[in-house]
């Protein structure tokens, strides 16, 4: 069944609201966190989200990558600096695992 990524981004933006109802003054000193990480700089906002976007993938957690498309695609990232992104999640979600797979086999062989 194919999602509505519309619909799951208003989800998030739901949830969001509800928790800045729950717990103000922690989800305004996020929310200040995440504007200044991701505002213009040495990297571009839209680099930025893209880099947000990677992590989230490789993460993996759902609203966040819906929340880093939209924010990603607003700042003007195109189909292909989208996709260009992925294969980086991608190859961070497996290079990782090649590392620490080789950790773990020589935490086994000195156990």
């Amino acid at each position: 069944m194919a999602k509505d990524y519309v619909e799951l981004a208003k989800e998030v933006d739901a949830r969001a609201v509800n928790l800045f109802k729950a717990a103000p003054g922690p989800m305004r000193a996020y929310r200040g966190l995440m504007e200044e990480a991701t505002k213009d700089g040495a990297l571009d906002s839209r680099t930025k989200e893209l880099m947000a976007l990677a992590i989230a993938i490789a993460a993996p957690c759902e609203g966040c990558i819906v929340y880093h498309v939209r924010a990603a695609k607003k700042k003007g990232a195109s189909r292909e600096q989208v996709a260009e992104t992925i294969a980086v999640a991608i190859e961070m979600g497996g290079g990782p695992a090649t590392v620490y797979g080789g950790e773990a086999l020589a935490a086994y062989d000195a156990l």
